[in-house]
């Protein structure tokens, strides 16, 4: 497997790396507290973190759900989190034309799980050069993964994630195959799991998602025991009040804690980075 950097973040070199932020940049200040919180936890743990949040999530359940700041006005603040937090910064972008803008500010490029199989969204992140995180679609099998990776690589561009996000299971609900996991994984990229998507009821509140947050503990403690290189989740100050995926987010005040606990898992049922 060839490790993927993001910055100065490794996956798949042996260690347990993260990508972490809110769902959606509801405000720069929110979107800032959330980056330097996220950076403290980082340098205290000792461990590699990649900062997520999307400017615009363009596949919200409703016409009147919240989408965000819009491409502009969102990589400005993007910007800032990187200058201001030194951590490096991951973005979705849904649209070809986004790809090259958002490649001058942030480090990664993400993939949405519904787009991974748009051929011309995935040539145009390609060819930005930037490590590309694609999302396993919830209708796709893992080993069909490879060609949406095909796809980035056609562009020269071989640093590719795999993400795994959960799998439709009937109207309303996702369930994770572990074996997802280790399927991704023999395809040669390594593979992050969303802890925080996987347990997302689409549509479930009618006019809009909502999920099962008490599952993402024990489903991301699974991933980390399985072997995944990185752990993904949507982090909140004050997770009742987003104004997207209020269901899933994990709370940010209980972060450092969880975060330890995986690492603890990690030393002991696998490769720590020490021993890469």
């Amino acid at each position: 497997m060839r490790p993927v950097s993001i910055g100065r973040v490794f996956f798949g070199d042996g260690g347990l790396s993260f990508i972490l932020g809110p769902c959606v940049i509801e405000s720069e200040a929110m979107t800032l507290e959330t980056a330097l919180a996220i950076k403290e936890i980082a340098e205290k743990l000792g461990i590699g973190v990649v900062f997520k949040a999307s400017y615009d999530k363009a596949n919200r359940t409703s016409i009147n759900s919240f989408r965000g700041p819009g491409l502009s006005k969102g990589l400005e603040i993007l910007a800032r989190v990187k200058e201001e937090s030194g951590l490096p910064v991951l973005t979705d972008i849904h649209l070809p034309q986004e790809a090259e803008p958002a490649a001058r500010v942030v480090d990664a490029l993400q993939i949405p799980a519904f787009l991974v199989r748009q051929t011309d969204l995935l040539l145009a992140a390609g060819k930005t050069g930037l490590p590309v995180n694609l999302k396993k679609s919830q209708f796709m099998a893992p080993g069909d993964m490879l060609h949406p990776a095909r796809k980035i690589e056609s562009t020269g561009n071989n640093q590719v994630l795999l993400t795994e996000r959960g799998t439709f299971f009937g109207y309303h609900d996702l369930v994770v195959d572990m074996r997802s996991l280790g399927i991704m994984r023999e395809l040669g990229y390594p593979v992050i799991f969303d802890a925080t998507h996987s347990v997302q009821s689409p549509g479930g509140l009618g006019n809009a998602s909502g999920g099962h947050r008490e599952s993402i503990r024990p489903l991301a403690r699974a991933a980390v025991a399985f072997g995944v290189d990185g752990i993904f989740m949507e982090v909140h100050p004050s997770p009742q009040d987003a104004l997207s995926d209020p269901a899933t987010q994990f709370r940010l005040s209980e972060l450092e804690g969880f975060l330890s606990e995986l690492l603890d898992l990690h030393r002991v049922s696998g490769t720590s980075r020490e021993d890469a």
